[in-house]
């Protein structure tokens, strides 16, 4: 496999990091919130992503027919890392989420309301999947969702839900069939989050972010808003994980931790002794930066997966991906407070913190990605059984 970009891939990365450059805003720039910048809300976010929807850049992948290019996913790919590598919101959600699960089983109505407004950057989405007793398993969800004339009047809570403090559209999946098998049972819905039904509550997360959970009472859902076929959600829904394991985490902030430890460990001493010095050191920063490398390739090698703009995400393939990136991410940041000894602890923003204590935050931030899309214990099982063929009990 060839990993060096193309004449045209590597011409397309190049104008993205002029643009990138020429665009500079600190207001919405910041590599210190670790890959958190999609999840803070001002209007200097809103506008940047308005200016990314003006050039083009939002849907590149997705078909003409609906207002996308149908290009390779490499270049989506070119353009999310440049922007996460400088802290910058990425394509998000809407574009790399929902919008391709609304073409692949979406209404014509779905398409025509939500599509033009993704690509324009007017709408933010929020994702419900996981509530207090699934989290990890989403098939288990239980929030309820009733047949009414007309449509669905939906009951219970959510949790973890990120965005829901300012999202315009919630993507839920509720119980519609509780009679069938958990995995056959759930229907995805779209709903508007100043529905007078959802009460929403924040929730600090122990990094920089603020989740949420919301709670339903009579939560009434028009018919036109059930996506797809009643009964489908979680099959749609785990379509939609596949692109949120790869869109939502992207590689840029591991790759620039990595450099950062090895820049400290190349300056940096302990009782007089330079840290380079240390054979253990040097063994550690070598597998951290071997691992970077893997990382890319496997971040590649998805991309290559998901040749068909049309067709299903790769499963295997975004699961080993998540996996590895994420926990990596965290190994960075531990070995690193481990190569710092006690100062590490130092809290963000210390001026006698090593990195100004970048690494003591990035640490806590790390916990959470390997919870978000689905733990890693949920990425094991996937590859388990879809990619190693083993049973579903072993």
């Amino acid at each position: 496999m060839d990993f060096d970009l193309t004449p045209d891939e590597q011409a397309f990365s190049d104008e993205v990091d002029a643009w990138l450059a020429e665009n500079h805003d600190p207001a919405v720039m910041d590599p210190t919130r670790e890959n958190f910048a999609q999840l803070v809300d001002t209007p200097e976010r809103r506008a940047f992503m308005k200016k990314l929807a003006a050039k083009g850049w939002l849907g590149m992948t997705w078909p003409k027919e609906y207002g996308g290019q149908e290009t390779h996913g490499i270049y989506e790919f070119i353009l999310n890392e440049a922007l996460s590598r400088v802290g910058a919101p990425q394509i998000g959600k809407g574009v790399g989420i929902i919008g391709k699960t609304l073409i692949r089983h979406g209404s014509e109505k779905q398409k025509r309301e939500f599509l033009p407004k993704i690509l324009a950057a007017e709408v933010e989405f929020a994702l419900g999947y996981s509530e207090p007793q699934a989290g990890s398993d989403a098939a288990n969800m239980q929030l309820k969702a009733v047949k009414v004339d007309g449509g669905w009047v939906l009951n219970g809570q959510k949790i973890w839900t990120t965005s829901a403090h300012f999202a315009d559209w919630y993507w839920v999946g509720a119980r519609t069939d509780p009679e069938k098998p958990k995995h056959d049972g759930i229907s995805l819905f779209l709903i508007p989050m100043d529905n007078p039904g959802l009460e929403i509550q924040s929730m600090p997360t122990i990094a920089k972010d603020t989740t949420n959970q919301v709670f339903f009472t009579d939560v009434f859902v028009p018919d036109d808003y059930l996506v797809g076929e009643r009964g489908r959600g979680f099959q749609y829904i785990s379509e939609a994980l596949d692109l949120e394991r790869f869109t939502l985490y992207t590689l840029s902030p591991v790759a620039e931790r990595t450099r950062l430890l090895i820049e400290y460990v190349r300056s940096a001493s302990r009782d007089g002794v330079p840290l380079r010095k240390d054979p253990r050191i040097r063994a550690r920063i070598a597998r951290i930066s071997t691992d970077t490398a893997v990382a890319q390739a496997l971040s590649k090698r998805f991309v290559c997966a998901a040749k068909d703009v049309h067709g299903k995400p790769p499963t295997a393939e975004a699961s080993q991906y998540k996996l590895f990136s994420t926990e990596l991410g965290q190994r960075v940041c531990r070995e690193a407070l481990d190569v710092m000894g006690a100062a590490g602890q130092l809290r963000e923003g210390q001026d006698e913190a090593p990195l100004r204590g970048r690494f003591e935050h990035a640490y806590r931030a790390t916990a959470i990605d390997t919870l978000g899309g689905g733990s890693s214990e949920v990425q094991k099982n996937i590859i388990a059984r879809r990619h190693l063929g083993l049973p579903k009990n072993f």
